[in-house]
This record gives C-alpha cells, structure tokens and sequence, in this order.
C-alpha cells in the first residue's frame, strides 16, 4: 500500500522536500501538496529580480516534480483543519486529505509593527510575490497621479530591507531606510562592520537613519499614508511604507490541533523535524529548533532532507541553523558566516578596514588562532564562498592573508573537509561533492549540481563546486576538458589562436578543421566573436558568418521578452547636442516607444518593432545620432564596450578621451561584457574603481585600474599604472583590451580573467607596461587594424536591400506589423506588456488601438 504524505505549504521548503522524496523514493507514495497561494512554488529569495525585469514565471522553480504521477499540487486550497485523531487534514474547499505522514511547511508571515497607522493604505510589506506586485502597482499609479517621483520609506533596515530599498530605487522611487538600532543589518554585523554598508547604501542615493524608532504611520486627507512619525518626535514625508521588521510563523493549525509550540511562535521539532505528534513533521520558518524560528531558506532545505530520510526509513538528525548571510543589493557586497559575533569563549578577532575603498573584513578566530570560526566581509565579500566551507576547521594559513584585497597577498588555499559545507542552501558538504565525482562517475560541474543540489538555489558557491570537481578529476587521473562545447575541444584561447594561425575565415572552415557537427548556441557566438576581431572587414549580416550571429547582432537591437526591440542612442561620454536630444524625442515620439533614462545616464528606448528598426529608426536625416543596440545579454557580443560613464572633469583633454574609447572600441567582441569609469577628480563619483577599466585623474596624470565589476560577485579593480599621459593611456587600454580579448575563457569576465592569470596583475602589468612576451607590438597592430577597418554597420544595412529584408516580421508580408505585440499605458507613455498584464492590454496595430482579451 501507498505510503500517504501531505505537505501542507507550497513554498521553497516543500518544493526541496517533495523533490527529495520523488527522487529517492523506490516505494510507491502518494505526496499531496496543499497551497495557498494562486500559483506553484516560487524563488522567494530572489524577489529582487522581479524588479530587474524577470516575470512571476522566471521566478518559478522547477515544476517537473509535479508531472510525476506520484505528486498532486491543490493550488490556491489552503488548509483549514488537521484533526490528528483521524490523520486527516480539511481545506477551503472542503476536501478532506488522510495521511500517513503530514508535514507543516507553512512558513511565515511579514510582521507588521504594533504601531498606529501601520494597516493604513500605502503600507506595504514584502514577502511575496503578490505583495512585491502590488508594491510596484501602487508605486506607479502614484507617480502617475503626482507626476513626480515617489518618496518610499522602508522601515527596518535588515538584510530584507535593504533589498526592498534596492527595489524602490529600481523603480525610480525615493528610498529612505529607517533603521530602529544603531547600524543596519544589526543580526549580522557588529558596529564596526555596520558602518560600512551604510556609507555604500547612501553612496547609491539611499538615505539612511539609525536609531530612527518608528512610532505611527500618519495618513494623508485621503486615509493614504503620508509620513512616518518616529520617536524622536520628527518625522519623515512617504506617499509609501515597506515594513520589513521580521516575520510571524504561521502556526495556527498547528495551535489549533493541539501540538506543542514555541513560546515566540513557531511548532516544536526535535533533531528528526518531528513534532510532539509522532506522525507530523515541521520544516521551514514555522518550525522552532531549540524554541528559535530562523527566516532563512538554507535550514529549510536542511530540514526538508531530513524529514525526507526519515519518512523512507532512514536516522537523519539536523544539526541546527546555519546563519550565514550575503546580501544579495547590487553594488553593496556584504555576507557573515559562522560565529561572526565572536561569542565563543576565547575567541580572536584579525580585523582588516580600508575606509576609502568602503573594506571591512573580520575574521574570528579560535584561542590558538588555527581554527576559522566564523566572519564578517563587507565591500569585499569575494572570499565568502572559500572562507564559509572551512569554519570549523584549520585556516591554514596567515589569517591578515585572507582579507588582504586581492594581489596584496598569496594565501596557500587549504583543501576543505569532508565535513565543511560548501552549499548551506541545500547543506551539502565537500565530501558530498566529491563522493559524487569519485562514486557515482560525475565528470562535471553540471552534473554534479544535478545530483546533489550543491549551487542550484542562490549560485553563491558554483565556482567552490566547480574547484572541487576539477581538484578531484585530477586526483584520479582524468582529463578536465577545457572545450567550449560538445563541438569543440579546445578552449576559446585555444581555439583563437587556432583561427588566427590558419587564416582561416568563415565558420564552416574552422568547425570542419577544428571541430565537428553544426555549432550551438554556446560555441557559435564565441566563434563569431573571434572571427569579427581576426577578420574585422566584414559586415554582421554578409555572407555566411551572418549565421552564427546571435539574434541581438542580426538585427542590431536588443530583443526584449515580449517581441519587441529596445535600441540606445550612442552618445559618447554621455555628450549630445541640442539637435541630437531632438532627434532622439522626434524618434521616441515618431514611433510611440516607451522612453527613460537609465541609472547610467543612457536613454533607453523600448516596444520597437522589427520592421520599424533599419528603415525607420536609422532613416536618412537622423543618422548624425545613429540609433544602435544595447546588447543585454552575455552571449551578445558585438558591443562590448557596455557603458562608459563619465562625471564633470577638470584635466585639459578629459572630455576628449571620455568620448574617446566609446568611439575607438565600438564594434569590438570579447568574451564578456565590458564596462569601462572615466572619474575627473580624486573623489571618484563615476565608480571608476568597479569597472572592468577605470580612469581617474589626478594632478600626475591619469590613473588606470583594471579587472572590476560588479554583479553577483562584485570586485574592485586593481592598479594597473599611474601617471600616465594621454598617448600612454590610450596605449595601455588598447593592449589591455587585445591581450583579454585574446587569452580570456567563454564568457569570462575581466575580474575572473585578471585573477586566473599566472602572477595576476603584477604579470598582466608586465605583459602590457614592459613588453616581457614581446606582444606589444602584435597587440597595437592588431587594434590598429580593428579601429582602421570599422564600417558603420547601420549605414550599410540601409544602403542594402538584402540586409533590409531582415527586418520584417513576416517574410510573406513585409508590410504587416507583429499583432501580438501588446501595449499597456504608464506615466504617459505606451509601455510593451508583461506576460502578466497581457489580459487587458491594447494591441496596436497599423495606428488603430484594438481591445484584446487573452
């Protein structure tokens, strides 16, 4: 018989559980999962995304448990009853489920402060999907109706609030982060430390106040909110509140049958995740380990493996929670692990602070100062994923070491435990991953990811897998493939100087001598991209080499999810004059795209449709400002110089060279991205320092940094030279730039690319600065030739007919717009839709607005 299993919650925590049982499980079981909400399990950790651009359904995790026949998901039917006597369990709609084994996976809810005010329209929490959507509808519909930008209050200032403020500022609100102790995020950073993230929050336009207790929330003469009142009796103006002050666990049904719970809330479980009824079992944030409930995902994840083995027999304990944090805020690196409070008895502390670079680094330490116990890292988080696996364990090496920034030092890289946890998301150890490598015959990160979940969640720890799979296929004697692909066994460097040597020029040539079957999606761009840098005189869409072409190059625009066209003047430096500002509202205007400003002081124009691309966006009479792509996408390559930022300057010739790279380095291709900080004073405010090139002047000349970025794992750049004049700086990048392009991995970013090379950045130095593989010369030449050979792309596909027929979205019918494109209107202009507002939204179509109901 069919071992019975409810799980009621549909959250991340029973997503883990459920996947746990069906892939293990040989028995027979019936799994029901009981959810409340109107949608399937979702990436509540990632909500910020949702305000990059990614939809509902981006978040979504795997949904293939529930095609196994074994698994029956009842969404929007939450629970209303358990009644433990008849192991049966009532919902809303009156269905009644038996059990065998029951598991509360209900989570939590976002607590609101006992405060006046604090249910009045305008106050917002943030914990779910609907909530972060209601969040930017409102947050719309109020700049709509103040025609200004809207003033966001976040009231605390914990790792959620942060992220919450990062999400109003996305939206282009006012964001204000009120915090009631004396730092932000007080549960992971002591004083010192804390300091730091709020010089680094305020630096992105974030206003920050501590000790700021919040009393009341007051409302407008319409009952909306309108200012925050604190204890101090001032006050801080919002036409929106986000609390973010912790959550609740949902354990009324647990209360309501009977079961023991915590006295701060939250169902009692023992070491096996039982509860006081043998036969129910709790994971997730409404479950109370030693009485603590923790918000975090990783102990749910723990938990649901545990409850996973002892429901097919096996003596699974948990160990209780691992706390350890990173913020997850572009531009803001923090994370704490281990015992970063230091409240083990004899504990030592090696602290390491950089004001200027906004650097604070602890590492805590046992009495003798050989075993890591835990840590704090803010502004430079980027030895989190090698520090975390090893608390428990020996350092291994000079501790002041480790929190050197990188280049500073060469710290030995002890070899993590078995026991050390390299994924605290799924709590799987190192001994784990290469058990998979040794045992079960994994050859690859990939497929070591498939099969124990070690970086499938939050990917902070894929490159420590991805070191441990490559040191243990090492030690047991088996190649590690270096290939691009399936279709190539040499590495991008390999394969360039296979190209560069053979002549050869066309993609069929170099997969034929070189590699075999027809390409994909990974090895094609990357071919493409070589090709275009050894073979700069052809056009994107001539000839054959138009087939690998990804499809951003094809039409030189950047496709957007909905089937439109977003394209960004090229302005140089930032600089336009007066007329080219017209021509890009005339074109804004002209073709009714939705029009802003982005963070990076670009213009973004979006919902351009194919057909309106070459033959209208680029017509004669607006060329001078040439309407060209912005290519999002990392397998994108052909803009590589992604942004240039440039603030006022005051060296005689700054403007010049601001203005400079954007022109000599368009058209290039490389393995990444390229972003690129010209700073005209000391003071450093176009972040210079996080880019992939950095300039700064100063009174000796100009400064160069290399090999930052920000992103997932942000890092500073680091001196490359100083003091450079004019001529020698533009000589320096261009060999920088040839040497990367040249020597970098697939999609390897210049921060990656300057730490794997053999010395770093003293030898990158040595290579560009003293000649020491005598390939300066070769390395001139070649940029020489790039900036020689440039076609205006945009001018010839105009004058081309062939090229021209690209650009219509049916080949049969030239004419004939995409009437599936669908419109929604926002602040006064038509935006493209999102899948979610599809519904109601008007489609345009040859000037006529068409009601749609989808």
């Amino acid at each position: 018989m069919s071992a019975r299993i409810v799980v009621i919650g549909a959250g991340m925590a029973a997503h883990r559980l459920v996947d746990s049982l069906v892939t293990r499980a040989e028995d027979r079981l019936e799994i029901t999962v009981l959810g409340d909400e109107a949608r399937r399990p979702y990436d509540r950790v990632g909500l910020t995304r949702f305000f990059d651009g990614e939809t509902a359904e981006d978040l979504t995790l795997p949904a293939t448990i529930f095609a196994d026949p074994r698994v029956t998901l009842h969404e929007d039917d939450p629970a209303t009853a358990i009644d433990t006597g008849a192991r049966t369990v009532t919902t809303a709609s009156g269905t009644v489920h038996a059990y065998d084994h029951l598991v509360l996976a209900t989570g939590s809810v976002a607590a609101r402060p006992p405060v006046e005010g604090a249910e009045a329209p305008g106050g917002f929490v943030y914990r779910t999907l609907a909530d972060v959507e209601d969040l930017r509808r409102h947050v719309q519909e109020r700049a709509a109706a103040l025609d200004r930008p809207v003033r966001g209050v976040v009231v605390g200032g914990g790792l959620l609030g942060l992220e919450a403020a990062g999400a109003l500022q996305g939206m282009d609100a006012e964001a204000t982060v009120l915090q009631s102790s004396d730092r932000l995020m007080s549960a992971q950073l002591d004083l010192p430390a804390g300091t730091v993230p709020r010089r680094l929050i305020e630096a992105r336009g974030i206003a920050v106040r501590t000790d700021a207790r919040t009393t009341a929330l007051r409302p407008g003469p319409d009952g909306a909110v309108e200012a925050v009142a604190l204890r101090d009796g001032t006050e801080s103006p919002a036409d929106l509140v986000v609390l973010t002050v912790g959550v609740r666990p949902r354990d009324q049904l647990a209360r309501a049958a009977g079961l023991d719970c915590a006295e701060r809330g939250g169902v009692r479980i023992d070491a096996a995740c039982t509860t006081s009824d043998p036969r129910i079992h709790a994971i997730g944030e409404v479950a109370a380990f030693d009485g603590q409930c923790v918000g975090l995902v990783a102990p749910g994840y723990a938990m649901a493996e545990v409850v996973c083995d002892r429901i097919l027999g096996g003596d699974a304990t948990f160990d209780g929670y691992d706390l350890s944090t990173k913020l997850k805020l572009s531009g803001v690196d923090v994370a704490s692990f281990g015992d970063a409070f230091a409240t083990t008895p004899g504990a030592l502390d090696v602290v390491y602070t950089d004001p200027v670079s906004g650097v604070h680094k602890k590492l805590v330490l046992s009495d003798d100062a050989k075993t890591l116990l835990g840590g704090m890292l803010v502004g430079d988080a980027s030895a989190y994923g090698s520090l975390r696996p090893l608390v428990g364990g020996a350092l291994g090496a000079d501790p002041a070491v480790h929190l050197l920034p990188a280049g500073a030092g060469s710290a030995p890289t002890p070899e993590s435990p078995d026991e050390a946890i390299v994924c605290s998301c799924s709590s799987v150890s190192a001994g784990t991953i290469r058990h998979a490598v040794r045992e079960q015959g994994r050859t690859d990160a990939a497929e070591v990811t498939a099969c124990t979940k070690a970086g499938a969640t939050c990917g902070s720890c894929t490159v420590m897998v991805k070191s441990l799979v490559t040191g243990e296929l090492a030690k047991l004697g088996k190649a590690v493939s270096t290939g691009l692909c399936e279709h190539f066994d040499l590495s991008r460097r390999q394969l360039f100087d296979a190209v560069h040597v053979s002549g050869l020029d066309t993609f069929s040539a170099v997969i034929e001598r070189f590699g075999r079957g027809r390409g994909r999606d990974v090895c094609k761009p990357v071919l493409a991209s070589i090709l275009a840098v050894l073979v700069p005189e052809g056009h994107v869409l001539e000839g054959e080499n138009a087939t690998p072409q990804d499809t951003n190059d094809h039409v030189m625009a950047n496709l957007q999810k909905d089937g439109t066209y977003s394209v960004v003047p090229r302005m140089p430096g930032g600089e336009v004059t007066p007329e080219g500002l017209i021509t890009v509202g005339e074109v804004a205007r002209d073709f009714g795209l939705y029009t802003k400003i982005t963070g990076g002081r670009r213009v973004d124009m979006f919902g351009a449709r194919l057909e309106q691309l070459a033959p209208d966006l680029a017509a004669p009479g607006r060329r001078r400002l040439r309407v060209r792509p912005r290519l999002r996408q990392v397998v994108a390559h052909r803009e590589v110089l992604r942004r240039l930022r440039l603030v006022p300057l005051r060296r005689d010739g700054l403007h010049r060279h601001g203005r400079h790279p954007r022109a000599r380095y368009r058209g290039l291709r490389a393995p990444h991205k390229f972003k690129l900080g010209v700073s005209g004073r000391a003071r450093e405010c176009a972040e210079a320092r996080g880019k992939d090139a950095g300039i700064i002047a100063t009174a000796q000349g100009w400064n160069l940094y290399v090999g930052g970025n920000g992103g997932a794992t942000p890092r500073h750049a680091e001196p490359l030279a100083e003091g450079l004049d004019d001529a020698t700086l533009i000589r320096t990048l261009d060999r920088y730039f040839m040497y990367y392009l040249r020597t970098a991995d697939k999609l390897q970013r210049t921060a990656p690319w300057v730490e794997s090379l053999d010395g770093g950045i003293d030898s990158l130095r040595a290579v560009i600065m003293e000649d020491s593989l005598g390939l300066a010369a070769d390395l001139d030449a070649a940029m020489a030739r790039h900036v020689s050979a440039y076609r205006d792309e945009w001018a010839e596909t105009l004058a081309d007919p062939a090229k021209l027929a690209r650009f219509r979205s049916f080949v049969n019918a030239p004419t004939t717009p995409d009437p599936g494109l669908a419109h929604v209107p926002e602040r006064g202009q038509l935006r493209p839709a999102r899948p979610e507002e599809r519904g109601d939204a008007r489609v345009l179509i040859a000037g006529t607005t068409l009601e749609v109901r989808r």
